[in-house]
């Protein structure tokens, strides 16, 4: 059964997705529409990041079922282009 949100997710959900453009930040997509907010670390892992805007990028459906169980492989990245909409 999936994890009920709460307000500080849905929240945070929308901050990352409105940083982001609205758009898959995933390299070579850039799709808008059904979007997805992601933790870069695993949320499971990680209590402190949670709520941290930093630790998400936004994925469309497609790319972040892409990525599912695989995670760890884009952290770097994911962490690189969050970097960069910093600076």
């Amino acid at each position: 059964m999936p994890r009920r949100l709460s307000q500080e997710d849905k929240d945070w959900a929308k901050a990352v997705k409105r940083r982001d453009g609205r758009r898959c930040q995933m390299p070579g997509c850039g799709r808008k529409g059904k979007l997805e907010a992601h933790h870069i670390t695993r949320y499971a892992d990680s209590h402190h990041l949670r709520l941290e805007i930093d630790n998400g990028i936004t994925l469309c459906k497609s790319c972040h079922y892409e990525i599912r169980n695989r995670e760890h492989h884009y952290a770097s990245l994911f962490n690189d282009i969050v970097s960069e909409k910093r600076k």
